[in-house]
């Protein structure tokens, strides 16, 4: 007997632990599954590197903010909304340069560059004889241009028809004709604007999206700018928390224009997570607009785009997202029309920002995105300026490639 009571001493006092356990893991789990704001079975959470829970899952317990612009919740890193970023050398204020003035200095400087696409096309169409060589020529400077296969056929066969009506073909009228078409298949009546006026009691929101390298921390700083230039009142959410130095990246944009950034001191925490906060903090702030920076996704991983998806949903819990601005490199040509493709199938892109439109051989990308996907370029960067990002014209784009 003696020699079992050591054997039986241990298991009788595990028995009694757990019978004492028992009731408060059944309390904790009927709590979690009568959250209202659970998500589907489906879509399960995937806790961040640093050990944050995405926040929609379980609510937190009732805490007092120890500042007021300080944001703690069980089970995510510290997120802040600073007034000076630490770690961040602090930069003096800019004024960002008006719209208005923008949109003439993009056009200037399109007008400058070597722009293959009207140069090439007024050559050869104001040519003493148009055969069907010369037509073949301008088929290919389309294409050359990424317009793209179906729009390059409806304008050789608009231009044709009316080369022929004309008869006689000074280059005025060339460049007139020309001008007409090309602007057609730009499509001034696409709408344009970005949906950033606040609703009644909540914020605009603003999610920009894209792959790897294609400038989207950039691009949100320089739409920041835009938007202080309106004077409106901005909020940053840096939700890009794999790459190293975007947070900081992005608050750097904002300190310049005093815009306040979200940010998460874990480096991999979840994403989602960081983008709720930020949308939070822009509510109780009473700011005008909320923009959230994204990491960038490969157009092929099925993994990372459904976790971009899972960043817009949370997003949806606390406010409507009235924007989201997919980011493409001008010169990636039809390469960037696949990724638009896939982006748009994950979540509704609602704009397009191209970026690096310098002007060369890569102008008809606008058309060939638009015709694909029905969505509006809305915003065009052509340099690396803090200010060289605009919004998009389509007769001024026209005008400025047929110089």
């Amino acid at each position: 007997m003696n020699d079992i009571l050591p054997i039986l001493l241990p298991i009788l006092a595990a028995l009694v632990v757990l019978g004492a356990l028992i009731p408060v893991l059944m309390k904790t789990r009927k709590n979690i599954t009568n959250y209202p704001g659970k998500r589907d079975e489906n879509d399960p959470v995937q806790p961040g590197a640093g050990g944050g829970t995405l926040l929609e899952d379980r609510p937190a317990p009732p805490r007092e903010r120890t500042a007021p612009d300080f944001v703690d919740r069980e089970g995510l890193a510290t997120v802040e909304v600073p007034d000076n970023v630490a770690g961040l050398e602090t930069v003096p204020v800019e004024t960002p340069l008006p719209v208005a003035g923008r949109l003439i200095r993009l056009r200037e400087r399109l007008v400058k560059s070597n722009n293959i696409l009207g140069k090439g096309l007024l050559a050869l169409l104001s040519a003493d004889k148009i055969d069907e060589h010369v037509w073949d020529e301008v088929e290919e400077t389309l294409l050359l241009a990424d317009l793209g296969t179906e729009p390059t056929l409806q304008l050789v066969d608009a231009l044709r028809e009316r080369v022929k009506v004309l008869g006689t073909r000074s280059p005025e009228q060339v460049k007139a004709l020309l001008r007409e078409e090309l602007i057609k298949l730009v499509d001034p009546t696409m709408d344009r604007s970005l949906r950033v006026e606040r609703h009644a009691d909540k914020p605009a929101v603003v999610l920009v999206v894209g792959v790897n390298g294609v400038g989207k921390t950039t691009t949100v700083g320089k739409l920041a700018r835009v938007l202080v230039a309106e004077d409106k009142d901005v909020l940053l959410g840096a939700a890009d928390t794999f790459r190293a130095a975007a947070a900081e990246q992005l608050a750097t944009w904002g300190q310049r224009v005093g815009v306040a950034t979200v940010k998460s001191d874990v480096h991999g925490a979840d994403p989602a997570s960081v983008a709720y906060e930020a949308v939070k903090a822009g509510i109780d702030q009473e700011v005008d607009v909320v923009m959230i920076d994204t990491a960038g996704r490969l157009q092929n991983k099925v993994g990372l785009m459904d976790e971009l998806g899972k960043v817009k949903r949370v997003i949806e819990k606390l406010a409507e997202v009235d924007e989201v601005l997919l980011v493409l490199d001008a010169t990636t040509g039809q390469n960037g029309l696949n990724q638009a493709r896939v982006f748009a199938e994950v979540v509704n892109i609602t704009g397009i920002v191209l970026t690096k439109l310098d002007g060369t051989a890569k102008g008809g990308i606008v058309v060939a995105i638009q015709k694909s996907l029905g969505v509006p370029v809305k915003l065009i960067g052509l340099g690396e300026g803090a200010d060289d990002l605009a919004p998009f014209d389509a007769e001024s784009f026209v005008d400025a490639i047929l110089n």
